[in-house]
């Protein structure tokens, strides 16, 4: 399957994919205007060694890992929306909270919950097979979705720079409000998604009983039909015919709602291509997260000239190089099968990390060529996971795949904690040539993955 980029293909998202857009850019913003930047914030605040942030930042994410899968399984039985509220709900307070944190354990608790929300967050709003049904409008929802969170982490940062907020642990309001605006924006539109469902729905039912009446044919099992179809929508929230929905996956989702959980269980345990690819992952993303916490306690540890332009100019790099070249090289890789192109971008990730290695400390644009190199790698790279992880996953447990990959987060809340460790005893060196030898080990996973057995779904039925 080949990823096709058109503006055809932009016109079949509906308006909840342009809401899913719009949020994740003002929440990504005003997000990046001071997260990056608490590694330094903890080390100034109370001088805490770089294995004592790693681990401050480490311990909130590492909790929030094993929340994913069952938030995420619960999204398959219960509904995405009402999960989305009170994660939504869950992020406002905790940004609010981390406005105002003053101590290492106020610290820990407050970032326990921003994690528990994005590992809760990031899977409800990445399966999009309930609104988008075409695998290639889906995959391109997937990119877009990518693209608008790095625009939103360029703007970011630069913009906070302009208002002067950039570092600033009180711009975490600017966050809590931004999700507010977001929820309130996902409340209207679930609800509009809902009303146009009725309406095309009626007006199928009405098609129908014409026919029916010219044909002289009974008419009532389709109307039980509709009139079921209806009442799913409105208690669910499944949009049933939306989109070109195929009958497929309207009984994918339904069946969704009664497979059980010991039977979910035994599924991916018993994938071992699923398996392999998530530990290949989790470390990708140890590799990844080394940027957004341990580079920069290396930078900030070793003095490097022009701190905050520095860092600051390392996202908005990393950002501009994705939102120029994501699209472009979503083309020129859409020959290759998903694994080669993985394997392009971790060849690129091994070239950024020995760059890392060797860069002279006070060298700027040394560091700006090397995340360069790095953000095409990542450009490559990150999109493909996902895309990667829909097509393994079947329909009536997309949640669930979606949730068991969010175990990918292990890689980003070991990363600190390990980076720290590495950067105490070895130096930061050694912590760029281990994020090489990493990656190494990561192409060879991904080339025994054709190799790996999988489960017979058909033997997996419905309760």
């Amino acid at each position: 399957m080949h990823s096709d980029v058109s503006w055809q293909r932009f016109k079949q998202f509906p308006c909840l994919m342009w809401i899913f857009l719009f949020g994740y850019f003002i929440t990504r913003g005003s997000y990046y205007m001071v997260w990056p930047f608490l590694a330094v914030i903890l080390y100034e605040k109370f001088a805490l060694s770089a294995t004592e942030v790693g681990m401050v930042l480490s311990s909130a994410a590492i909790i929030s890992v094993f929340m994913s899968f069952v938030g995420s399984s619960l999204s398959d039985r219960i509904g995405r929306h009402k999960l989305m509220y009170l994660t939504g709900i869950l992020y406002i307070i905790s940004f609010s909270l981390l406005a105002e944190a003053n101590s290492v354990e106020g610290y820990v608790v407050v970032m326990t919950l921003c994690s528990m929300a994005t590992s809760l967050w990031r899977p409800l709003t990445s399966a999009f097979g309930d609104i988008i049904a075409d695998p290639k409008t889906r995959e391109l929802a997937m990119q877009s979705l990518y693209f608008i969170v790095n625009v939103g982490c360029a703007v970011g940062p630069m913009l906070g720079v302009w208002l002067g907020l950039t570092g600033k642990q009180s711009s975490f309001y600017l966050t809590a409000v931004a999700f507010a605006v977001l929820l309130a924006l996902l409340y209207w539109g679930f609800n509009h998604q809902t009303r146009q469902d009725v309406a095309l729905a009626a007006g199928a039912s009405s098609n129908d009983n014409l026919s029916d009446a010219t044909s002289g044919t009974e008419s009532d099992g389709a109307s039980d039909c509709v009139n079921d179809c209806v009442n799913d929508m409105t208690s669910d929230g499944v949009n049933c015919g939306v989109n070109g929905l195929s009958s497929d996956t309207e009984a994918s989702t339904k069946k969704a709602a009664v497979v059980s959980r010991k039977q979910i269980v035994a599924i991916l345990l018993q994938d071992k291509l699923l398996q392999c690819l998530i530990f290949a992952n989790i470390l990708c993303m140890f590799i990844y997260a080394q940027m957004d916490s341990s580079l920069i306690q290396y930078l900030t540890r070793a003095g490097a000239p022009d701190l905050l332009t520095l860092i600051s100019g390392m996202i908005f790099t990393n950002a501009m190089v994705i939102i120029s070249t994501q699209f472009l090289l979503l083309k020129l890789m859409a020959r290759f099968s998903l694994v080669k192109r993985i394997q392009i971008g971790l060849l690129l990730l091994i070239g950024s990390q020995i760059w890392l290695a060797f860069n002279p400390l006070d060298l700027f644009w040394g560091w700006i060529g090397a995340i360069v190199v790095m953000s095409v790698a990542e450009t490559i790279l990150f999109p493909t996971m996902n895309v990667h992880i829909d097509r393994l996953a079947p329909e009536h447990l997309r949640g669930a795949y979606f949730g068991a990959a969010s175990f990918y987060d292990l890689g980003f809340a070991l990363a600190p904690l390990g980076g720290g460790i590495i950067l105490d005893h070895f130096g930061g060196q050694w912590l760029f040539l281990t994020g090489a030898a990493l990656s190494v080990l990561v192409i060879y996973l991904y080339s025994i993955l054709d190799k790996l057995p999988r489960p017979d779904f058909a033997m997996f039925k419905a309760d």
